[in-house]
């Protein structure tokens, strides 16, 4: 099954917001929360998440199990979406953690987590912040969620 990942305006309420938020707004990130950022494992990741993520400082976001980093927020971090099925789309692990890749909309990636349920989707802007740094930093805090599965080549084109 192909399956590619929602465009990325759909992260942030609203596509004007996006550029907002990406563009530079002191105060609050306006996120949509994930289907089930209700899940116990989110409020594990988010107890955990650190203060600066890419030499980003952290800043309030208005929804359940989201976190941003940044002025402009260079990184927007939401726990509870619906895990990936098989893709096309890169699939890399990084510190033991598994990462599907969307590149579509470069500069601007999109990150989530494969194996991991529930998942965990990290939006980047790449001219900000460096994505291997970012998920390095994020690491610790999405261990919390235990591992039932990973990359292989039958998950991934």
């Amino acid at each position: 099954m192909n399956r590619r990942l929602p465009r990325l305006a759909g992260v942030l309420v609203g596509a004007g917001l996006l550029t907002t938020a990406l563009a530079g707004c002191a105060g609050t990130v306006a996120v949509d929360a994930a289907p089930d950022a209700a899940n116990a494992a989110c409020a594990d990741v988010s107890v955990a998440l650190p203060d600066t993520v890419a030499g980003q400082e952290r800043r309030e976001t208005n929804a359940q199990a989201t976190a941003a980093w940044g002025d402009p927020a260079a990184v927007i971090l939401r726990c509870g979406v619906q895990p990936l099925g098989p893709t096309t789309l890169p699939c890399q692990t990084v510190d033991g953690i598994d990462w599907v890749i969307d590149d579509s909309d470069a500069p601007r990636y999109l990150l989530t987590t494969y194996g991991r349920e529930p998942a965990v989707e990290v939006y980047l802007d790449t001219e900000l912040v460096a994505d291997s740094t970012v998920r390095a930093d994020l690491g610790a805090a999405i261990e919390r969620i235990p591992a039932t599965g990973g990359c292989t080549d039958e998950t991934v084109g």
